[in-house]
Formats: C-alpha cells, structure tokens, sequence
C-alpha cells in the first residue's frame, strides 16, 4: 500500500491521494448480480424460434475454453495473473507513475480481477450517471475496483475469476462473453478456437469499440495490428515459438460475421414471436417478471429464460402454405391466419401473407397484423358476418329453435330508434337507415336457413328480438374485444360485423363453440423456465361461456355452411365435422371466415392495410388472380379449408356432440353432417352490393389508417358461390 502512494510525491496525483487521511484499503465484497443471459423460445416441440437479448451471451465454463485462449488473454491482460496476489503491485506502481506525471489516468495497470470488477459495475448501472461512474478515470474508482478486487481474491479461485471475466468481457461485434464471440467472429464454439482466432479476441477486449471488425475495415485492420501485438507478447513470454507466431500472423483475419440470433425479426415465426413477447409484457399472469412493461421487458431480455410456446410447426406450415398458394407476399391486401386449440386456447399457428420488417418497398408489414393491438397488432379489419354467430348464440339461449324464424323482407329498417338499446339503456335504433339484402334473398328464414345463407335483414331483426346488449354481453364472453382496445361499437348492425377484429381473437371465440361452451383466452406459453433449472408451468384459465347443449346446436347449424344452401357450397367441407361462417364487408372493405372442428378452430382474415375503406376488395388482382369482388368463401374460406386438412391430416376425426333435438328440434344422433354434402356452384359468383351502411361507423379505420371507416354499418349477404 506505501508503495501505491509512491506516486504522490509530485503531478497532478499530489491533491488528490494527501487530501485523505485514510485510503480504507481493505476487502470489501461486490454484490454479482447474474449476468445478462439470453431468453430462449421453444415451439412445442421444443426447438427454439427465436431469442431475446439485450446483451448476446452464452456463458460457459472455464473447461469449455480452448487453453490457448487463457494462455492469450493471461499474456497481454495481466501475465503475472497466477502470480500476483489480488493487486499486481508492480503494474500498479506502473501505472500510477505514468498517470501522476500526465496529469490523469493514463494508463489502467489493472489485473484480470480489477477488470472483472469494472465490468461487474458495469452491468450494474441502471442509469447513465451510475455507467459513468463505472468509467470514470478517477482515483477513487481505481481505489474502490482496489477494495473489490481484493474481496474477489478471498472468496474465488484464481480460475474462478478468469472463468467469470471471459464470460462478462465485451469482445465487440455484439457479442459478450468469449462464447458469443467465438461464435460472432468465427463461427465455432470457445473450445474450438486456434492460436490465431484466440490472439485475436484476448486483442479485442482492450478496445473492442475501435476494433469491431463488423464496422468495417478500418476497424478490421486495426484488430488484426492487435492480434499480431499478442501474438508477439505470447511468443516474448514464451507461450509460442516464433515460428508458431509467424504461422499466426501470416493468416488473414478470418472475421465471419455470423449474424446474432436475433429477435422477432429473424424468427421463423416472427408474428407468433411478437405476440409471446408482448404477452409477457402486458399480461398479468407474467407479473412476477416485474411490476411495469419495461421491467418485464428487461427480464425477458436479461433473465437466461427458456419459453416453452404452443406453436405447432406443422400446423403452422400449412397455413404458411396455404395462404401463400392464394395471396402473394407483393399483394396490396393481406391474409392473416390464427389457429386455436378448443379447450385449451393454445394458439396453435400465426400466419400472414406479408414478411415482417420495415420495408415499404419490400411491401414488409412492421406489426402483427395477425393480434390485437395488446399484442402488437394494429386496428384490424371489420369482421363481417362472422358476428351473426353471436346473435344466433343469443337466440339459442333464449329458447329458440333450429326451426324457428322471422319473415325476413328484402331491406330491413327499425321500427323506432328505441327498437335497439345499447347496454348502456341507450337507443341506438336508426329507422332512416335501411339494411338490404340480395334479390330474392328475402322471405322467411329459419335459424338453420339465415345461418346458411347468411341473410342481413334475418339477423338484424333476430337481433331485435333478443336484444342488442344481450348479443353484446355473448360476444364478451366469448373474448370479443375491438383489436385497437377501444370500447365495442353497440349499435343496430353490431351483428353484422361492424368491429375491427383480429383473427387470434375471432378464432378464440369460435374455439368457445368447439369446446362445447368452454372459452379458453388464447395461451401462447405453457412454461418458463429461469437460468437456475426452476420451471413454472402456465394452466389454461377457461371458463364456461355458453351452456354445452347451446355450443352444439350453433355448431349443428353452423355444418349447413358449407352444404348446398351455404355460403361455403361452392368450397366444400373438409372430409370431417366441420362448422363455420363466412364474412363479407360493406362495399367488400374485408372477407373472412372463421371456423372449427372438435379439435381446431382458424380464422382467417383478408384486408388492406393501407386503409381498407379506401382500397376495397373490389376490382384487384389477389394471388394472380382477379376478382371483380371478394367474397369471404372465395380467397378466406379456401385458405381457411386447406389449412384444416393439412393441419389436421394426422389427427384422428372427431365428431360434434350431437344436439339435443328435444329442446332444440332438428337432428339428433345419426344425422348426416351437412358439410359432407357434394359442393355445388359452378364457381362463376352471384353477390350483389347489399350493403348501405347505416351512418354510426366507429371512425377507427382499418389496418394501420384509423379514421377512415365513415359508415362500417351495411354488411352484404355471403352469398354462395365464388369468383
């Protein structure tokens, strides 16, 4: 310690070592908080998809570092490292000389032990005052790194502390830890690394800024100046022999650039990613990983976890394929497709017909245009008659029959502004606006044939009948929730689909019908497991939603979809029980189906992001094709129809819960399913513009334009047959 104060005798070191009576050099213990560690996310069959990191790390043990590369960072960092006691006095005095005379910090002098406490302190800091700190060229943080050093020299071994400094080093390029950097800079594991690759990361971490061989060639010329320098002092300390130093040095830099595992964007399923990352950010079942988004967000990067997710490669690929076969990733509208397991909500497949990123000129989509804005999606598109599902739920409740009907007039208008109350008590009726149907649609209309054929003015008058706010409160409990977060529009044509949805939700909700009633919120992880080996297990929290007797006769009505008088005739069934509905939009701003068998529910959403009221599906080229007007069975139906024969190809056929003829009428046990019926329709397409819109629109848009959706009221019959 005397001789540390050597340097005192002149220089600008004078003022400030005399200033105190007492230097208190003594152990003092540094608390190590873990280091940053990846966080892993598996899909369900446990291979990774993706990772989250703020720093790239992958720690290792010390018998996982090739030799030669202790021998490289002990020569040119601290060679007496073995020898010196927790201060190398020598390099020390050094040092102090040199800075006392330049009238700063010159020069470090620090050993391994002190350059693993500054790195220590580092990743501390919380704030930038406190990285500061950490940095600063100042006497008292080489006292204080002096006092710390000293306690890491009484409670480890000196291979302890090489094993944590190589793996807290910052080597440059991105990558922490001689691990990451190993595999950064050469593609190969720490233990594989050669003299050359070892002399030029031990050269790397003095100033791996400078000499970040990803910055460019300057900076690659500059490291491989530092690699010889080590080179050289190896073969000076007589770890190598010149010749063995010669070979080195004549090899090229060698630097490969392996690219980061990255994040989302370098997933295979990056919109899959994006909502397992922001679930764990919002949902409040992950609030042990801290009270705000931010603290949540800096676990999840930080923390070392493995995610297990309840992604299913192979159902996945095939609504990768399937939307691909209809909708090009150059298409102006977008396919989205979400797949949900009934009785579970696992999501099973999130898929897009657009390549995340933030290319415009890619046509790259920069949000998940399969969730809802709590998941990193945008506002949606309006989910058409895929909402007559909750009115026929309703009814169903309420004791009506298959059978059972309205006389259902051509256009349709309230008999009074009162005829529809929000549930708020308020009237929301609006008899100047009359809802239309198709020609010929009109007349009287059962549960089973306005089902099938989708009629406007059959809905909206049932839904009359059995009140709005009671469509409104099945929907909820159901999931139903807009995509942007807002309040739900609750007005006359709330079952016509006048709401900006998301498919993951629409698909959750008709998985509730699947599940025989069981509403199960949409699961992405089932387990996380922390960098100590403790796993936390993640159970669907299901409720039950609808009574089973109800689930089963929507799901017995909703098979005549796809038979000779449903809007899917023209497609077709799936070979198995199936049950679904098809969704048109006003003035066709977006189509849609959503359906389900016993084991897997989908929906599949078409729209343009770029402001679907704008830029209708009406006169565009969609997958090389062109349609005059699409229907929701056309391109949505069909990518919904391949995608459930392929995803379920290996699972064996599940049958719907017959239904209960004696409180509901119609067929019971024995009866035919409706979607087997031969598809009909020559495919030439026969809708007509029934929409009018009703002048209550939301104003909240589509896609990524908001405020562009003036009258989302009038929804058009789905209409069988298709373009």
């Amino acid at each position: 310690m005397a001789a540390i104060s050597l340097p005192a005798v002149g220089g600008a070191g004078v003022g400030i070592l005399t200033a105190s009576n007492d230097l208190n050099i003594k152990p003092e213990d540094l608390q190590e908080p873990p280091l940053p560690e990846r966080s892993t996310v598996l899909d369900a069959n446990g291979h990774q998809i993706a990772q989250f990191y703020d720093q790239y790390r992958v720690s290792v043990p010390l018998d996982k570092v090739a030799d030669v590369m202790k021998t490289a960072i002990i020569s040119i960092e601290d060679y007496r490292f073995y020898d010196h006691g927790p201060i190398d006095i020598e390099g020390t005095i050094r040092a102090f000389v040199k800075n006392a005379t330049s009238g700063g910090v010159a020069q470090g002098g620090s050993s391994i032990t002190q350059q693993y406490v500054k790195q220590v302190l580092l990743n501390k800091a919380t704030t930038k005052a406190e990285q500061d700190e950490a940095l600063a060229p100042s006497y008292s943080r080489k006292l204080n790194e002096l006092r710390y050093a000293m306690g890491m020299e009484q409670k480890y071994t000196k291979d302890q502390i090489l094993g944590k400094y190589l793996n807290i080093a910052y080597f440059g390029a991105g990558a922490n830890g001689v691990q990451a950097a190993a595999k950064r800079f050469f593609g190969v594991s720490a233990e594989k690394l050669n003299l050359a690759q070892a002399a030029t990361l031990a050269g790397a971490v003095q100033q791996p800024n400078n000499t970040d061989p990803s910055a460019g060639k300057a900076s690659q010329k500059r490291l491989l100046e530092r690699r010889n320098t080590v080179l050289d002092r190896m073969a000076e300390l007589k770890k190598i022999t010149p010749q063995q130093a010669a070979a080195a040095k004549a090899k090229p830099l060698g630097f490969k650039n392996t690219p980061l595992p990255g994040g989302c964007e370098a997933s295979k399923y990056p919109y899959f990613c994006m909502y397992v990352r922001d679930d764990i950010l919002t949902n409040p079942v992950f609030s042990a990983f801290g009270k705000t988004a931010d603290q949540r967000d800096q676990f999840l990067k930080r923390g070392g976890l493995t995610i297990r997710t309840t992604i299913d490669p192979k159902m996945q690929a095939a609504a990768d394929k399937a939307i691909k076969a209809r909708v090009f990733a150059t298409d102006n509208p977008v396919a989205s497709e979400a797949l949900i397991q009934p009785g579970t909500g696992q999501i099973k497949a999130m898929a897009a017909s657009r390549k995340y990123g933030t290319s415009t000129k890619k046509k790259e989509i920069s949000y998940n245009v399969v969730a809802n804005s709590a998941h990193g999606g945008g506002t949606g598109f309006q989910a058409g008659s895929t909402f007559k599902v909750f009115t026929l739920l309703t009814a169903l409740k309420q004791g009506w029959k298959l059978n059972d009907g309205i006389q259902s007039p051509a256009g349709y208008q309230a008999p009074s502004y009162s005829a529809f109350k929000n549930c708020q008590d308020q009237s929301v009726g609006d008899p100047s606006h009359t809802v239309m149907n198709d020609e010929g649609s009109g007349g009287f209309k059962t549960l089973q044939t306005g089902t099938w054929q989708s009629v406007n003015t059959f809905f909206v008058s049932l839904e009359q009948k059995v009140g709005l706010c009671n469509v409104v409160k099945t929907a909820r409990s159901l999931g139903i929730q807009r995509a942007d977060g807002g309040d739900l529009q609750q007005v006359e044509t709330f079952t016509l689909g006048v709401n900006e949805m998301d498919p993951v939700t629409v698909a959750a909700a008709y998985a509730t019908i699947a599940a025989r009633g069981q509403y199960c919120p949409p699961q992405a992880i089932t387990s996380v497991t922390d960098r100590n080996g403790k796993t936390t297990t993640y159970q669907p929290k299901c409720k039950a939603a609808l009574d089973p007797a109800v689930a089963d006769a929507a799901a017995n009505i909703l098979t005549g979809v796809f038979g000779p008088q449903g809007t899917m005739s023209a497609v077709g069934g799936i070979g198995r029980d199936a049950a679904g509905k098809t969704g048109t939009s006003d003035d066709f701003f977006s189509a849609w189906f959503a359906g389900f068998t016993p084991d897997l529910a989908g929906a599949v959403s078409l729209g343009d992001p770029r402001g679907a009221t704008k830029h209708r599906l009406a006169g565009v080229t969609i997958g090389g094709h062109y349609y005059g007007e699409v229907f929701g069975a056309d391109i949505s139906g069909r990518i919904w129809k391949d995608t459930m024969v392929k995803a379920l190809k290996d699972t064996p056929e599940s049958q719907f819960h017959p239904i209960d003829s004696a409180r509901f009428g119609g067929c019971g046990t024995g009866c035919a399913p409706q979607q087997n019926t031969p598809p009909v329709g020559d495919g030439a397409g026969n809708g007509q513009d029934n929409g009018q819109g009703n002048g209550q629109g939301t104003g909240q848009g589509t896609g990524q334009n908001p405020g562009q959706n003036p009258k989302p009221g009038g929804l058009r019959n789905d209409v069988p047959g298709t373009h």
